[in-house]
């Protein structure tokens, strides 16, 4: 059974586009699916949630972004949080469970983690984390891509620590949102996904008591269980929302070719020969998508150990994901004719939307360099 209702997806549905043309952020969602209980559908039942898996969430995700891919796409990043805590709590660390009774209680949480032009992603950052002289930190720094913003309440972040020069450490921790510490520019006028509000948010002594600081760790790679929380789930639910939105341009193209029709051969468009090859074409592709969402979701939920092929494969399925919306959504406009050109179509809204998959991390580039070394082992 779906956990959001029809009703509600339908809802949410019919303010797209209108936050898209208005470049607003989707308060009216939600509102709605914080009444729904979608906040806290990721978090166990032990810590009042509804306890939904992984699995499930792939599916809510696909669902919600068919819907509003702009929603979706922000509330991933509060269940990507959830998540986490999921899975660090699951090794019986106990560092991360107030991101669960928090979200149960009605708190949304938003990544402060992207920087420009800083390609380390979680392995390095620019901003400074200073101890507080109490276990806590103040953060200084800029953060790009912060979803959420006119919303979040609760920031997770991380900084670097050079207390001793010699000996660095990422720091991470969750700030409130205090405008002593955090400002949030109205920064956020792009091409799609426009309804996320993923502005800039300057941390300056942004502070993280020390109950929420929860990883201190040696720059560079890790496998230290959030990392590879932050890495699974984002990459998963990430997939999600844009198999989604490719799902959604599918499904409008079909029902634009059968109800369009042919001035030369008097019959619909679904009756064209080229044109029922390529919609053939996107949904082949598609469909050997959701297995692989599936499974990978399934694995993370069971816990199983697939050594250090984990990290590949969970990028390769994030970048397969998008490129191959990025293929579906160019196939459901070429088909549908011209109308879809214009800003007041479902699919020109698409099809901005789903470029946005190709500024996530995992990046191809890194996607390939990961599957090389794994392959090849590392260059030297």
């Amino acid at each position: 059974m779906s956990f959001l209702s029809n009703d509600v997806l339908e809802s949410v549905r019919g303010r797209a586009g209108e936050y898209d043309r208005t470049n607003t952020f989707f308060h009216e969602d939600l509102e709605e699916l914080r009444a729904a209980g979608y906040l806290a559908a990721f978090v166990p039942q032990e810590f009042g949630g509804s306890g939904l898996s992984l699995e499930d969430m792939t599916q809510e995700q696909m669902r919600l972004a068919g819907a509003a891919p702009a929603t979706a796409l922000a509330i991933n990043m509060h269940h990507v949080w959830v998540g986490v805590a999921r899975a660090v709590h699951r090794t019986g660390d106990s560092s991360m469970d107030f991101v669960l009774r928090d979200a149960a209680r009605g708190e949304l949480f938003a990544f402060g983690v992207s920087e420009a032009g800083n390609d380390l992603v979680l392995f390095g950052s620019d901003t400074r984390a200073t101890p507080d002289g109490h276990g806590g930190c103040a953060f200084f720094g800029t953060k790009i891509f912060t979803s959420l913003s006119p919303a979040w309440t609760r920031l997770g972040t991380f900084g670097v620590d050079n207390t001793d020069p010699q000996n660095p450490i990422n720091v991470w921790g969750f700030v409130d949102r205090d405008p002593a510490g955090v400002t949030i520019a109205d920064d956020w006028d792009t091409l799609g996904m426009r309804a996320s509000f993923s502005c800039t948010t300057t941390l300056h002594g942004a502070l993280a008591p020390a109950e929420r600081i929860v990883r201190r760790l040696p720059p560079g790679p890790s496998a230290d269980p959030m990392i590879f929380g932050i890495f699974s789930t984002f990459e998963v639910l990430l997939a999600s929302v844009y198999t989604g939105v490719a799902q959604r341009a599918l499904d409008v193209a079909v029902a634009t070719v059968q109800r369009r029709t042919s001035k030369a051969t008097g019959t619909t468009y679904d009756q064209d020969p080229a044109i029922r090859w390529k919609l053939a074409d996107a949904a082949i592709a598609l469909d050997a998508i959701y297995p692989q969402i599936t499974l990978a979701a399934r694995d993370l939920d069971a816990g199983v150990d697939r050594g250090a092929m984990w990290f590949p494969q969970l990028s390769a399925i994030k970048s397969r994901a998008t490129e191959t919306a990025l293929d579906v959504v160019n196939k459901a406009v070429r088909v549908s004719g011209g109308s879809s050109y214009f800003n007041r179509s479902e699919l020109s809204r698409l099809y901005r939307d789903v470029l946005a998959g190709l500024f996530h991390p995992s990046d191809d580039e890194s996607v390939h360099n990961a599957w090389a070394t794994t392959l090849l082992g590392p260059t030297t």
